[in-house]
């Protein structure tokens, strides 16, 4: 009965990673070499060290850097802030979590076709977006290049994504609170403990499977960003470059072997993040 499903994700999962890998040890980087007119040649890693020498594709990594962490601990943050104000039960909280919801609903690319406008980087006379705002309430030094800039320009794209997975991330959380038994907590009252100790000595620790569910889920999707940076950006800006990118721009220019390597790359940087947790998540139930 899974014979079906091996042959088929043998062949169109690790039979195309292993023609991908292979891909990117070869010298196809040219237009004939991709339709089979000039001869491929295997080179071994050369196109991965040829990639970490060029500073391009080093400050492709340092992006991939920051957008990640800032994607990823924003969410967070904002996520569990929410679930934890939301954990008592108050007057409109399930409106406003249907409400906080709606942003998961909507793709990167229709999102990012907005807070393209809203993280306009004009400033003064001719400004818009959120430097319009600023300047309406009477904080014109909050004006910034937004994505234009060339050092952190990608950490404020980082910005929509946490707007749009941050209802996901507290929904996790809360599902994780409101999975506590009740008992648990009452018990540690009896015992003398604080509300404060209640959450940090039972409430929390219950958190860490959701907490490194949310992790990997934002973690592995802040790594393999394309369409929010595209929609926003454009594959030609130097300042919001990603992995991602750089694969499709080399894809597009019939650059197959260092397209290959790129995601090649990606997926060596999410089998680092992963593995562990698959790791662990067995060992777990095994136990």
């Amino acid at each position: 009965m899974i014979l079906p499903s091996i042959l088929l994700i043998g062949v169109f999962v690790y039979g195309l990673l292993g023609a991908n890998f292979w891909t990117s040890m070869t010298d196809n980087h040219t237009a004939g070499q991709a339709s089979g007119r000039k001869p491929v040649v295997f080179v071994g890693l050369s196109n991965y060290l040829d990639l970490l020498a060029t500073e391009d594709f080093r400050h492709s990594l340092v992006n991939l850097v920051l957008f990640t962490v800032t994607f990823l601990v924003g969410a967070l943050v904002v996520g569990f802030v929410w679930a934890w104000l939301l954990e008592r039960p108050i007057v409109g909280g399930r409106a406003f979590q249907t409400v906080y919801l709606f942003p998961m609903a909507i793709s990167f690319v229709a999102s990012g076709v907005v807070w393209r406008w809203l993280l306009n980087s004009n400033q003064g006379e001719s400004a818009s977006g959120l430097n319009r705002l600023f300047q309406m309430i009477g904080l014109d030094s909050l004006q910034n290049p937004w994505w234009n800039n060339v050092t952190f320009g990608i950490t404020a794209i980082a910005l929509p994504a946490i707007w749009q997975l941050s209802g996901y991330v507290m929904a996790l959380f809360l599902a994780g609170f409101r999975g506590v038994p009740e008992e648990l907590r009452e018990a540690a009252r009896m015992d003398g403990a604080s509300e404060w100790q209640v959450y940090r000595l039972v409430i929390f620790p219950q958190l860490t499977p959701v907490l490194m569910s949310a992790v990997v889920i934002i973690a592995h999707m802040s790594l393999k960003s394309f369409d929010l940076i595209m929609s926003i950006s454009s594959p030609s800006a130097y300042q919001t470059k990603v992995p991602a990118v750089d694969m499709f721009v080399f894809k597009s220019s019939f650059d197959y072997a260092n397209s290959a390597a790129v995601g090649a790359f990606l997926l060596i940087i999410i089998a680092f993040l992963i593995i562990p947790y698959l790791v662990q998540q067995h060992r777990s139930r095994t136990r």
